[in-house]
């Protein structure tokens, strides 16, 4: 619809910000406009970026870095309170390791990729409840974040999709829409060779299925993970959508 808001915000000091309104649901409602956002870290936003994000009203930032990685960019936006909830990286130091031991190839890199998927759900599943507890308090315009804002914010955006009832093609659409938008920092892990790199920069759909494979081997299947490993009975599936659906 042409009279829609834009779904990326192109923020000087950001990449990757955008909307996770507008999109259909299987039982015919449409994700809320303006409700929840996703992007990379808020650190370095420049004053015109600032009074975007003002101007949105997002008052709630839901950070999944890792302890260094949050104290080399704290959020410039006064009004935002910032809610930790920590996944720390493993991928680039797995793949200095594998760079040492001379075993490093884009391969390697991508199955590296998968494997720290599937840990989300593995070893992490309580940082997106805490997401989804969060959620329900009503606190949007909000906005989920991480370094990057690819993997653990783009694992995260796809389970509020399913929670919300968004098909799963929409969903990959969305996931793979950072590689559209995300500015890669050009400075980062220059050590490593330039396909690890391209590999690690962006993303691909056997990404986001290897957290998916690993919820079907944990629980069954993405219904029971709701249930059981995100806490979300019918009363908060219900309650998820009258937030964040518009009819």
């Amino acid at each position: 619809m042409s009279d829609s808001p834009a779904r990326h915000l192109a923020l000087q000091g950001a990449s990757n910000f955008r909307d996770l309104g507008g999109y259909p649901t299987t039982d015919g409602r449409i994700t809320r406009w303006r409700h929840i956002f996703r992007s990379n870290h808020l650190g370095q936003l420049t004053a015109a970026d600032v009074e975007i994000v003002r101007a949105l009203g997002v008052r709630s930032a839901f950070d999944f870095r890792g302890r260094e990685e949050r104290a080399a960019g704290i959020c410039v936006v006064n009004e935002i309170t910032v809610h930790s909830l920590p996944i720390e990286p493993t991928v680039v130091a797995a793949l200095r390791a594998e760079l040492a031991r001379g075993t490093l190839t884009a391969p390697v890199a991508l199955e590296l990729m998968r494997e720290s998927y599937r840990n989300y759900v593995r070893h992490n599943t309580h940082c997106f409840r805490a997401l989804f507890g969060h959620l329900l308090e009503d606190r949007a315009p909000l906005v989920i974040h991480c370094t990057a804002g690819k993997d653990r914010t783009g694992f995260a955006s796809a389970l509020i999709l399913h929670a919300l009832g968004v098909p799963d093609d929409v969903i990959a659409e969305d996931y793979l829409l950072t590689n559209n938008h995300y500015k890669r920092d050009a400075t980062a892990a220059i050590d490593l060779p330039e396909d690890v790199r391209n590999a690690i920069g962006s993303v691909e759909a056997s990404y986001l299925a290897a957290a998916f494979e690993a919820v079907d081997k944990e629980y069954g299947d993405i219904e029971t993970y709701l249930r059981d490993g995100l806490k979300l009975g019918t009363a908060e599936r219900t309650a998820l959508r009258e937030r964040y659906l518009q009819s």
